[in-house]
């Protein structure tokens, strides 16, 4: 098997450089030898994907995430010499405990299958290096007690399809099952998930909307940073579509739609256009990079700073295909509070300014 049959796969560090990208899932492809004889195909799979097991590959043939000359097929299925398999899994589960805490959850929406949240700012999503509790997956073992799924040898839950930032606010999805796992799992892999971010960037666009496209891959002199590299063959593929919604002076309020959902994308794809996310610490944010140097703006943007003291982003909106009844599935929530008052300020320091202009 090649390294292009694996999809990047990042040992979980702190969430804060694990965004919500393609390391909850892996994909295989082969090509069958035209010698092969006839065999079941999760004997097949099991024999070729390294520290896998049957059960494993079962759950994916049910979820429909096994396709055999681009068709899904069942873990009874028989291989025959020059069919080409491909098979997506949610990746395997590793060994840090989960303790249950009794940490509040707005939850959206919950069923036997899923459970959709609305995540604050602030809260790292699952344990990991220096984040081994106060985590969404320590609070999502104590909501769903002993009936759960969970697995508490798996820091991320053994129920998160996707993540977003730390310091991000907004839209999480969670599986219940096994099943529904790997059905999220695939609808994530084909890009066939609906997201939309708000974020508030410095500096007035030049576009009114376009497309960032740039391969993203960590950063070689800092590795808790992602970067862009025009090198094709660095890094994995990554497009994100934006629109501005409005400007605000020396910052412009847009809305990102993500085609990818590589790690810190949008925040990568902003600073890369020179446009980083307002007070983003780790891509040049919380700098003034755009205003004048008068005294009172620098207060101003101090003030906006303590108002908001992470990065603005928030994952406004999410739609999918729920994994059991096959209905269309979307959700939207309203910006934070911190959020919605960071835009005042910079709508009033633009109207004032007018009113200064105007000699009012």
């Amino acid at each position: 098997m090649s390294t292009d049959d694996l999809l990047e796969v990042n040992s979980p560090l702190q969430d804060d450089i694990a965004e919500e990208g393609q390391d909850f899932y892996e994909h295989y492809s082969f090509a069958v030898d035209k010698g092969q004889s006839l065999l079941r195909i999760d004997k097949f799979l099991t024999a070729k994907i390294e520290n896998v097991s049957r059960n494993r590959i079962q759950s994916a043939a049910d979820a429909a995430c096994i396709l055999v000359n681009g068709k899904p097929v069942k873990s009874n299925y028989k291989v025959k010499p020059l069919d080409t398999i491909s098979i997506v899994m949610p990746y395997p589960r590793r060994g840090v405990d989960i303790i249950p805490e009794n940490i509040p959850l707005n939850i959206l929406y919950e069923d036997e299958d899923i459970i959709v949240i609305n995540k604050p700012a602030g809260i790292v999503v699952h344990p990991g290096h220096g984040n081994y509790s106060s985590t969404l997956v320590n609070a999502l073992a104590w909501h769903l007690g002993a009936d759960s799924n969970l697995d508490k040898n798996d820091e991320r839950g053994g129920l998160l399809v996707h993540r977003i930032d730390k310091n991000t606010s907004g839209i999480l999805l969670i599986a219940k099952n096994d099943v529904a796992h790997a059905k999220l799992a695939k609808q994530f892999f084909d890009h066939t998930v609906s997201r939309l971010y708000t974020a508030l960037v410095w500096g007035r666009m030049e576009e009114e909307q376009g497309t960032i496209i740039g391969n993203i891959a960590r950063s070689q002199s800092d590795r808790m940073r992602f970067k862009v590299y025009e090198d094709e063959t660095i890094g994995k593929y990554a497009a994100t579509h934006y629109k501005v919604l409005e400007e605000l002076g020396y910052v412009s309020l847009i809305e990102c739609k993500l085609e990818t959902g590589r790690t810190h994308q949008i925040r990568v794809h902003m600073e890369y256009l020179g446009h980083p996310l307002f007070n983003d610490e780790r891509y040049g944010g919380d700098k003034i990079l755009r205003g004048t140097t008068f005294t009172k703006y620098k207060q101003f943007v101090q003030n906006c700073f303590n108002i908001m003291p992470h990065h603005a982003l928030h994952a406004r909106t999410l739609g999918f295909i729920h994994p059991a009844t096959g209905k269309e599935m979307m959700f939207e929530v309203e910006l934070p509070d911190n959020f919605k008052l960071l835009i005042e300020k910079w709508r009033s320091y633009v109207s004032s300014r007018k009113v200064e202009e105007e000699g009012v």
